[in-house]
Parts: structure tokens; sequence; C-alpha cells
């Protein structure tokens, strides 16, 4: 019963869509109707004489032009390429299983199966209709999809026979668009629980009157769209001005019966998947949620360093399992989910995981960060037993090497004592000396006032009056001093980094989309806002005590799954490192460092390896 009463509401909706296309082609051919009619009324001697000759020109060149007009509308309507989501396209060939366990789920709902599969680098699932002319049929090389020319049977035939009689081609299936999360996190019967109801909305889905509704709604999205994009000349943008005037009318039009057609949808969808796995699914969305944790903490603990530095992890989805694993560990949920973990992980569905897992990997990179398309000499892949040597050491190193450059700007001496062996190396000493002590107490001097003025005002230009403030708020005023210089230096280095190279026209089968990188907007999905100068400050402080603590105390560059890059000493893990340099930078007192550093054995004094 609640099947049927969310398809009817959807069809309702769908048909209210409709109207509102068939009332604007209404008044498109309103002005060519009166033209006929006076015309024919002219041509027959009905309507004649007075000025009826000149109402009857005037009348219909009038129609001539409205005709062009909705013609070119409807043109740019009708190929305007909607918006599709990036994915990385999984073939049946590579796999057999995956699309066997859909296919089934699909006739258990009674419902047409999905044209094709594919991977997002995210926690979600849907579908996604690909027929657009633009896009062209969805594909599934090695294969016929996932039988999508099966049409349309069972009580998804029952539906749509007892909606409409008229003749309609069957629309094609949509894609499935999986979360590759799940794939490694879940359980076999875990994801097929979460994809039933997912699967179960191809039954409304393929109802023809809901499946023109929705394209026309995203053709006038996609136009929109188009008409948004800035022209050069001035009659390309009086001409795409008033396109998007109708075109945005329309979209307001129909957006209420939109909104309604896709929650009865979903609710017939939901209705549906009732009886499929219903316990199994409440168990599975626990584990969508815990998926969800684990993978925001990977990309923004983990990837996100890597991909700074011109690296991307190769094997994120076997990083959420690890992360995940350890998450459960430290929150002693450990035993429980020991039997569970002994279940067949959804990821053997595929014939080659580590391929798939590489190409969501980097894709994930595009997206979150704006990488490249393709790796190379400053983009590469690093495995996670390389990612302490190739990622965290050289991470530090190369932000306490620019820490010591902007203090060489800022005229900053290296040793308070010039007659002490290595007195012009890079040391912690030489550090924290600048962030502690009080201007009138320092053995150093004072920074060049010079320097100082450049780098402020490389930072401060343009800075709003509550950013300024988060300069001016630490320790003392060199310390603002030198976070500033840090914020300019970053800058500077990122605007002369080269350009990310577009995406090549061919792809490969286990690849991303490429058409999808045409507008050059990457990333689409930044990670974090851009740091602030006292997290920048943080950061490089951090670097330089983690070296010191590798050349002269035997510590070693680590990853934590859940906290990213880190420090360890003797095989544990310096976890209380990260409030004694806040104290440092924030109120300027040392004593906290200092007392951890002598406790490890670690000489500041002595100079460090530097990128």
């Amino acid at each position: 019963m609640g099947v049927e009463v969310g398809a009817q509401a959807a069809r309702s909706r769908a048909l209210a869509v409709l109207r509102i296309r068939s009332r604007a082609l209404a008044v498109a051919l309103l002005p060519a109707a009166v033209a006929v009619v006076l015309l024919v009324g002219g041509s027959t001697g009905h309507i004649t004489g007075g000025s009826w000759g000149t109402t009857r020109w005037i009348v219909t060149i009038l129609a001539a032009l409205v005709l062009l007009a909705a013609a070119g509308i409807a043109l740019v309507v009708a190929r305007a390429r909607p918006a599709v989501s990036p994915t990385v396209p999984i073939t049946e060939a590579s796999a057999p299983d995956l699309y066997r366990m859909v296919r089934d789920l699909a006739d258990r709902l009674d419902v047409p199966a999905p044209s094709a599969i594919a991977l997002t680098p995210d926690c979600d699932s849907w579908l996604e209709d690909r027929t657009h002319p633009a896009h062209g049929p969805p594909r599934s090389e090695g294969g016929d999809g996932l039988d999508g020319v099966r049409g349309i049977r069972g009580a998804g035939a029952r539906d749509v026979r007892g909606l409409s009689t008229r003749p309609r081609r069957a629309p094609t299936a949509p894609v499935l668009v999986i979360g590759s999360p799940f794939l490694w996190w879940m359980r076999v019967g875990e994801l097929r629980a979460v994809l039933a109801p997912v699967v179960a909305g191809t039954g409304p889905s393929a109802h023809p009157d809901i499946a023109a509704a929705r394209r026309f709604v995203r053709g006038l999205d996609a136009a929109v769209a188009v008409t948004s994009v800035p022209k050069r000349g001035p009659l390309s943008r009086v001409v795409l001005g008033g396109v998007g005037w109708v075109t945005r009318l329309l979209l307001r039009s129909c957006r209420g019966h939109a909104a309604e057609m896709e929650r009865g949808v979903a609710a017939a969808a939901a209705e549906r998947a009732q009886a499929v796995d219903y316990g199994l699914r409440i168990v599975a969305q626990e584990q969508v949620g815990l998926a969800y944790a684990g993978w925001d903490r990977l990309l923004t603990r983990v990837a996100l360093p890597a991909w700074r530095m011109g690296r991307w992890p190769s094997r994120l989805d076997v990083g959420v399992v690890a992360a995940l694993t350890e998450l459960s560990r430290r929150d002693r949920l450990a035993e429980g989910f020991t039997s569970r973990l002994g279940e067949r992980p959804a990821c053997d569905l595929l014939e080659e995981p580590g391929t798939v897992d590489e190409a969501a990997s980097l894709l994930a990179a595009r997206l979150f960060h704006g990488g490249p398309a393709e790796p190379g000499p400053d983009w590469a892949p690093v495995d996670w037993q390389d990612y302490p040597d190739e990622v965290v050491d050289r991470k530090w190193r190369t932000d306490a090497a620019r820490l010591h450059r902007v203090l060489d700007a800022l005229g900053v001496r290296h040793s308070t004592d010039p007659a002490a062996p290595d007195a012009n190396g890079p040391t912690l000493t030489r550090v924290i000396d600048h962030l502690s002590a009080p201007p009138e107490d320092r053995a150093a001097p004072v920074p060049d006032s010079d320097a100082l003025a450049t780098h402020r005002a490389d930072a401060y230009e343009g800075m709003a009056e509550d950013e300024d403030d988060a300069y001016l708020g630490l320790g003392n005023e060199r310390t603002a001093a030198l976070a500033a210089g840090l914020t300019a230096e970053l800058a500077r280095e990122e605007a002369s980094a080269p350009a990310v190279a577009p995406a090549s026209a061919g792809g490969t089968e286990q690849g991303p989309d490429r058409a999808l990188w045409d507008d050059g907007m990457l990333p689409l999905f930044p990670l974090q806002p851009p740091r602030t100068g006292r997290e920048l400050l943080a950061d490089h402080v951090t670097a330089m005590v983690c070296c010191a603590a590798m050349d002269t105390a035997g510590a070693v560059p680590g990853l934590d799954w859940l906290d990213g890059p880190s420090l360890f000493v003797d095989g544990e893990r310096a976890a209380d490192l990260g409030p004694r340099v806040l104290t440092l930078v924030e109120t300027g007192d040392p004593t906290p460092l200092r007392d951890w550093l002598r406790h490890l054995g670690v000489r500041p004094e002595k100079p460090v390896r530097l990128v």
C-alpha cells in the first residue's frame, strides 16, 4: 500500500511538472495561433479592411520571433549537459560478483536493475540518470551492464501499467553509484542491506512520466548553468541573458513539484525495501555512520598532508579499514568488531580491489584537493608502508626549512652564542628563543625593521580586521611577525606552483569520468578552510621539534591512522607535544616544551637536517 501511495504521489508531481512544460509550449505557440487565424481570415475575406492588414503582419512577425526564441530556448534546454557526479566506472568484467549481487537484489525487489555501477570516493550511494544526449548511454564495457535492457517487469511493471496506458519507450535504468569506503569496511550482507532502498528506487524511476519530468528539470538546471557562464560578446550576453531568465522562471515554477516528486520516489523505494534484510539494515546503518567518521578523519588528518606535498595515498579505502579498526580498539569496541570482521568484506566482490582502490584514491585527491588527473613527477602515489619516510619526514623537514627561511628574512640570529659550534646551523634553540624571550631581554638583536615591515605587509594586505587580530594575539609582536611571514611565504610558494594540467582526452577503463573536469573548478569539495597564522606557526614549530627529536634523540616519524603524521619515541606515540607547542606560540612560555625536550633527551642547540 505504501509503495503505491508513494508512486502515485511521485507521478502526480511529475504530471504537474509536465503541465508546466506544456503551458510554456502553449505560451510560445499562442502568437502563432493568432497569426494563423488572422491569415486565414484575410484569405477567406472574413477579416479584411481597416488596419487588419497591418495587424496581420505585425502579429505574424511577432509569432515568428517568438517561435524562433522558443526553438532556441528548447535547443539549449535539450542540449545543455546536466551535471554528473565524478565517479570511477566499474565494468561487469571487473566485478561480476558485485553485479550479480545487485541483479539478485533487484530481482528480489521486483524492480529494473541499474544499467551500470560506479564508485564515488565518499560515504554515500544513489541512483544517477546518465541518458542525456550530451552524455550518451551509460557505459558498460565488457558486458551488458546489469541487464538494463530487461525493461520493466513484476511490481515495477504493474506500477507503470496502473498509472499510464500510453505507449512509450521504457527509459534506460539509472546508474548505481556506491561509496567506495562502504565496499572496504562493510561486509557483503551489510552492503546488500544498505543498497536495498537505493536499488528499489529504479522502480519509480522507470515510470515514463517521472523520467520525463526529471529530464525536463535537469535540462532547465543545466541551461541555467550554461547561461550563467560569462561571455565576451555583448550580443551573446543579451541572448543568453534572455534564455537564462526564461529557464530560471520555469525552474522556479517546477522546484516545489520536483522536490515533492523526489520525496514520493524515495518513500516508495524505502517502503519497497522494507521486506529485504530489514533487521540487518539497522545494523548496517550504524556502519554507515562509523565509515563516514573514519573516512572524514582519514582525509583531513592523513591524506591532506600528503596531497599538500604532491603525493597521494594510493590505498585510501584500505586506510579506512585500518582507521576504523584502530577507532574500535580505542573505544573498547574491538570484541564486538572481531566477529564481524571475520565475515566476507564487500571488496571481495571486485576482481582487482587494489586497482579500484587506486582509481578511487586518485579521484578523491582530485575532488578534495584539486590534484592533476594523472600521476607524474610532482604528483606521485605513495604506499602506506612508505608514508612515514616519504611524507611525514619530508613534510616536517620542509616546514622546518621554511620556518628558518622566514627567520633569516626577519634578521633573527642563529645562536645566542656566536662561539658555539655550528652557530649558523638551523637549531630549535633559535626558534624557541625568538618566540619566548621578551624583546627587552633577548640576546639576539631586534629583527631588521624593514624586513619585519615587508613580511607584515605581505600577509596583512587586504586582510579583515579580525584576521589581523589573529596575528597580533600571538605571544608577542615577534611571534605575530613570524606567523605573518610564514603566511606570505606559503602564499608565494602556492602562487609560483605550476597550474594543474587539464585532463587528457583519453581515459582508462577504470579511470574517473574525464568530462567532469572541463570547467577547471577543482577542487570541488575542499576539505579545510585556509589555515590561520596561529595554526601555520604551530605546525611549523611542531615540525622543527620533531626534526630535532629525530636527529638528536632517536625518534622516528610514523603514521597514526586517526591523527595523521606522528612522532614515535621508543615505539610510543608522543601525544603530549601539541599542547606544549601551543603554550609557546600563544603565550610565549617555553617552560613546558623545554621540560618535554629535556625528558626525552632532545638537544635543541644541535643543528638539524633540512630539505
